[in-house]
């Protein structure tokens, strides 16, 4: 009979280890792989923003372009 609680117990020890090692400690590497690539691109949006927000206020107003009659073809209407 003790032979077979041993066996039982290495089995259970192997599962263990094959959920551990096979499972659990591949997910959470890609877990914290996810959150670093997503907090990197948080950044660099951040970034982004306020490269385009200090822009935007250093650049001066955009005059309205005038257009002349001349830039405009005659609409007809076709039957």
């Amino acid at each position: 009979m003790n032979i077979f609680r041993l066996i039982g117990e290495l089995v259970v020890i192997y599962i263990l280890y094959k959920v551990i090692f096979d499972f659990i400690i591949p997910l959470y590497k890609s877990t914290k792989q996810v959150r670093s690539a997503m907090s990197d691109m948080q950044a660099k949006m951040k970034e982004q923003q306020r490269t385009q927000a200090t822009q935007a206020t250093q650049e001066p107003a955009k005059k309205h372009s005038t257009v002349s009659k001349e830039d405009y073809i005659d609409y007809e209407e076709v039957k």
